[in-house]
C-alpha cells in the first residue's frame, strides 16, 4: 500500500496564563499558542497487524500509545473497522520541552488518517476527536496562530505572526508537565502575561508590541537551579537580539523572539557551545 506523510510542527505558547483549577480538575488556561518549523515526521501504511508504532531514539511506553488511543477514536468517529496501520515517527521536536512534540505527531496522524480514511470529514469534527486524546490536540491539528482558553481546547483563529525568527533552546533537564501544574497550586504570586494586548498586537500586526507581552507563568514556580537555567538562555537570547524571550508551556524549553531580518545564527551558536538541543525555526501557518 501507498506510504503517507505529513510534517508534525511544534509549538510554542508565546503567552501562557492560567485562571486557576475547574470544576472538573483542569486548570482553565488562556494562551497564544504558534506552530513553528521545527517538527516531526509521521508517516502512515496499511501493513502489518493491528496498530504499530515505531520511533527510532524513542523509548515507547508500555499499552497503548496515544498515537494508538487516537487511530482507534478516528475510526470510531467515522464508522468503520479500524484496518491494520504501521506508524513511524521520525523524531527532530525534543520531547518533554513544552514544545507539543507528543501533540503534534498525534494531531500529524489524525490528518493522515482523515486524508486516507475520511477526506470530507470536517475539520472540526477531526479536532473533536483529538481533544478526547488530549487538550492541545485540537491546536496540534490546526495549527497556525490561535488563542486558546478552556483547557486549551477552545480556540480562537488569531491574525497570522508577523514574518520573525526563534531561536529555541532546551537545557539538559526535564519539567513533568504534572508536577508543574502541582506547584501552581503553592499559591505562589506570579505575573500575568497580557494575554489580550497580545492579541490586540497581532490585530495590528505589530511584532515589537507582540515581543512586548510574551510570558509564561509556569516562571513563577520554577526551582532556583532551573531558574538559574532558564534566565541563562533568556539572557543570551536577548544579548543576541531577541525581541523577547520566555520558556514555552510546561518547559524547560526557551525561545527568543527575533525580528525577520535578524542573524540568529550568533545566538544558535553561543547556545549549541553549552546544550545539545538548540534549534532554528521559523512560524508555521494553518495546517487544515
Amino acid at each position: 500500500m501507498e506510504r503517507y506523510a505529513q510534517t508534525a510542527p511544534a509549538k510554542i505558547n508565546l503567552a501562557l496564563d492560567i485562571l486557576g483549577l475547574r470544576p472538573d480538575g483542569y486548570h482553565e488556561m488562556r494562551m497564544v499558542m504558534q506552530s513553528i518549523s521545527l517538527c516531526d515526521t509521521v508517516s502512515l501504511e496499511e501493513a502489518g497487524k493491528g496498530f504499530t508504532l515505531s520511533a527510532r531514539g524513542l523509548a515507547l511506553p508500555e499499552g497503548k500509545t496515544l498515537e494508538q488511543r487516537a487511530a482507534e477514536a478516528f475510526f470510531a468517529a467515522v464508522g468503520r473497522t479500524q484496518p491494520p496501520l504501521r506508524v513511524t515517527l521520525e523524531k527532530q521536536t525534543p520531547a518533554y520541552a513544552g514544545l507539543g512534540g507528543g501533540s503534534a505527531d498525534v494531531a500529524a496522524l489524525l490528518r493522515l488518517l482523515r486524508e486516507r480514511y475520511a477526506p470530507g470529514m470536517p475539520r472540526e469534527a477531526l479536532e473533536a476527536v483529538g481533544g478526547q486524546i488530549g487538550s492541545d490536540m485540537p491546536f496540534c491539528v490546526r495549527g497556525g496562530t490561535a488563542l486558546a482558553e478552556g483547557r486549551g481546547d477552545v480556540l480562537t483563529e488569531l491574525p497570522t505572526l508577523p514574518d520573525c525568527r526563534f531561536v529555541i533552546c532546551k537545557p539538559g533537564f526535564d519539567l513533568p508537565t504534572a508536577s508543574m501544574f502541582a506547584r501552581l497550586r503553592s499559591g505562589v504570586d506570579r505575573p500575568r502575561p497580557d494575554v489580550d494586548g497580545m492579541v490586540s498586537a497581532l490585530e495590528r500586526g505589530d511584532l515589537e508590541g507582540l515581543a512586548q507581552r510574551v510570558g509564561n507563568v509556569f516562571e513563577a514556580v520554577l526551582e532556583p537551579g532551573e531558574r538559574r537555567e532558564i534566565e541563562g538562555v533568556k539572557e543570551t537570547l536577548l544579548r543576541q537580539g531577541a525581541l523577547a524571550a520566555a520558556m514555552s508551556g510546561s518547559g524547560p524549553a526557551v525561545f527568543g523572539l527575533f525580528p525577520p531580518d535578524a542573524e540568529t545564527a550568533g545566538a544558535a551558536a553561543e547556545l549549541k557551545s553549552r546544550y545539545a538541543q538548540v534549534f532554528e525555526a521559523r512560524p508555521v501557518g494553518r495546517l487544515l
